[in-house]
């Protein structure tokens, strides 16, 4: 199975100095600013892998055929409008690390570039709270800010 989010919205923000190089933070500046205004609502689409010989889970760099497989939206994922950059949220994200890996069994990625995927998101976790002396924390869901 492959999924994709797709913005319900066809509003599309600015990136700044093209065709110069943009700063550092303008997703995170574009994402603050669209939040603070609006609610933002993606659909979430799944594609079901119906011919493993032309849908090879294996190789990431083939297109699954919509023909076979068409998209179907099974959910939609809601960002209410808010503030999610102040310091005390920004300093607890910078103990977080992302890993699809860290889900249900039955939810694992599969396939070759995530199992390459699985140890370098790990290494690089690793290495970055090293760099920045930052422990890595897992989050309970009871956090305020």
């Amino acid at each position: 199975m492959r999924y994709m989010l797709r913005p319900r919205s066809t509003s599309r923000s600015r990136v700044p100095n093209l065709p110069r190089r943009p700063p550092d933070n303008y997703l995170r500046e574009a994402m603050a600013a669209t939040l603070a205004r609006d609610d933002v609502v993606f659909d979430f689409l799944i594609q079901r892998q119906t011919h493993p010989s032309h849908m090879p889970i294996e190789n990431a760099s083939v297109i699954w055929p919509e023909r076979l497989s068409p998209y179907v939206r099974v959910a939609s994922l809601t960002l209410p409008r808010q503030v999610f950059d102040s310091p005390a949220q920004l300093a607890f994200a910078s103990r977080l690390s992302f890993n699809p890996w860290h889900a249900l069994p039955a939810h694992r990625p599969l396939g070759n570039q995530n199992r390459a995927r699985r140890w370098i998101y790990q290494e690089l976790s690793r290495l970055r709270q090293t760099m920045n002396d930052t422990p890595h924390i897992e989050p309970t869901g009871d956090e305020q800010f």
